[in-house]
């Protein structure tokens, strides 16, 4: 049976190491200051907030939730982000995504200043990333390198396989990968014998967004798969062929009318070493490590420090 990576261990290990540095902070000048805007009432983004505020709240960070109307202009947001620029006790600005269609997403992103940019998405930090530089990092590729260095599964020398090219999943994912010499294939839609390149990996990461879609004809023997999908399934039948039979799960689809589901069929991984569970692995590790951005960037405006 292959080894169940963890996410909820790695999580609270690594919110237990910032604690002592959250208080130090407070002791010194002030607890680190996070300020997220959630514009509309998307059901997910409403969740994931609160998930941010409720770490917060655990770690001893100083947190505001901006709730603008879901009428706001690209202009407002704009001004918005500006006035948190501007605010010495914020340390970290976050905008959830998605905002309200008309809404300029890409200007508003571009508008947080890059050292209070905790999610890593600004291009000064892209650059940053790329020349293997400090700055803050996207926080779901930072997540699984915590989760690897922890569990010991060495990176070096290895074959890497991620599946899907997102500016915020994959193109980082694949850097941070590069920067510990591994050997990195990107692979997408449009690439050819899908599986017979994700065969290859020794470390398969799978960021696609699409539903049980890895199974053991992608996975090689003794490989480590990272599964980063979120999918919410809401028809039974297709719940069912993925539960296969497993009742506890069928029962929540018929209480939730819903199933969130990763990108591997985890019933399915074959001869993996390792892998991820959905939910409990990779997801907890992305509010952690926006903890960890958060409190590095107030480090710097407080006390000088860069890591």
């Amino acid at each position: 049976m292959p080894q169940i990576l963890d996410g909820k261990l790695v999580r609270d290990a690594i919110l237990a190491e910032m604690k002592p540095r959250v208080e130090r902070l407070a002791a010194a000048s002030r607890p680190p200051g996070l300020a997220v805007v959630l514009a509309g009432h998307d059901p997910g983004s409403e969740i994931y907030v609160r998930n941010k505020v409720k770490a917060c709240a655990e770690l001893g960070i100083y947190s505001e939730k901006l709730t603008p109307p879901e009428t706001i202009t690209t202009g407002e947001l704009l001004e918005l982000i500006a006035q948190l620029n501007a605010r010495p006790e914020i340390d970290g600005i976050l905008v959830q995504m998605p905002l309200p269609k008309q809404v300029d997403s890409r200007r508003v992103l571009l508008a947080i200043a890059p050292d209070k940019d905790v999610d890593g998405f600004h291009p000064f930090n892209v650059g940053n990333l790329v020349a293997n530089s400090p700055g803050p990092r996207p926080c779901t590729p930072a997540g699984i390198m915590e989760m690897l260095r922890r569990y010991e599964i060495g990176v070096a020398g290895k074959r890497a396989t991620i599946v899907g090219r997102s500016d915020i999943v994959g193109k980082p994912m694949a850097l941070l990968l590069l920067h510990r010499h591994a050997t990195v294939t990107i692979c997408h839609s449009k690439t050819p014998d899908l599986a017979g390149e994700c065969r290859r990996a020794d470390i398969l990461v799978a960021a696609m967004g699409r539903a049980a879609f890895v199974t053991r004809d992608f996975i090689r023997d003794g490989a480590v798969v990272i599964d980063v999908g979120i999918n919410r399934v809401s028809d039974r039948e297709q719940a069912a062929r993925i539960v296969r039979g497993d009742v506890a799960r069928l029962a929540e689809f018929d209480r939730k009318k819903s199933l969130v589901v990763g990108d591997v069929d985890a019933l399915d991984v074959g001869g993996a070493s390792a892998y991820t569970p959905v939910p409990g692995g990779v997801g907890p590790l992305t509010i952690a490590m926006l903890m960890v951005n958060t409190i590095q960037s107030a480090e710097q405006r407080i006390m000088g420090r860069t890591e």
